[in-house]
């Protein structure tokens, strides 16, 4: 485990808790279950564009993608409460989790709607949204995921510089464990007509 995770020590992070957080693990929109075991042949990958609400919808309207769900990674505080990631004290982003069927939608496809959706090079914010809560960063499940996601950043960072962007900031790494968020995030744009999430992309195409 990490010793420093963006200036925060293991020392000084939120304790956290044993039981995960309860949802009801319906998907809104979907009708299926979004707590595993996941049926078999489906792969998984987990995105973090900033305010999840709105990167959680950018992925369930993806034909072939069977399950999202919003929840934390990448910090150390275990079963967090979204208050508690907002706090910075936990280490956490707000991610989405992507289960999908490969012979739909590959891998690539949903490597498109993350370039494309959000400001890869804004380091901890994105828009108005600050804090490490809202870096960006690919969470792979497999060596071949964590292959195509380096090789992505390193095809578009000549296109963002182009347009006078910095650096790509996105954290490329093979996936921690993901916990839950709260029912109340899950799907929330669905569930909250005039719900605002502030999420877009800085103009690139992802090819």
């Amino acid at each position: 485990m990490r010793t420093h995770i963006y200036g925060l020590s293991l020392e000084h992070s939120l304790p956290g808790r044993t039981e995960p957080v309860s949802i009801t693990g319906q998907h809104a929109v979907t009708g299926g279950c979004m707590l595993p075991p996941f049926g078999a042949g489906l792969e998984r990958s987990t995105f973090a564009m900033g305010c999840f609400w709105g990167a959680e919808r950018r992925f369930w309207q993806q034909k072939g993608v069977e399950v999202t769900a919003v929840g934390y990674v990448g910090g150390y505080t275990p079963n967090p409460s979204y208050q508690e990631v907002c706090s910075g004290l936990t280490g956490h982003t707000e991610a989405v989790l992507v289960v999908y069927d490969p012979v739909q939608v590959v891998f690539d496809q949903l490597l498109k709607v993350f370039w494309e959706s959000h400001d890869p090079t804004q380091g901890m914010r994105q828009g108005n949204d600050v804090g490490t809560q809202y870096r960006s960063g690919i969470y792979c499940s497999t060596p071949t995921q964590l292959e195509q996601a380096l090789a992505a950043r390193g095809r578009l960072q000549p296109q963002l510089s182009a347009k006078g962007y910095p650096e790509i900031s996105s954290e490329i790494v093979m996936a921690p464990e993901f916990y839950y968020a709260e029912s109340y995030h899950q799907q929330y744009l669905a569930k909250t007509p005039g719900g605002y999430c502030g999420l877009q992309g800085v103009g690139i195409t992802y090819a």
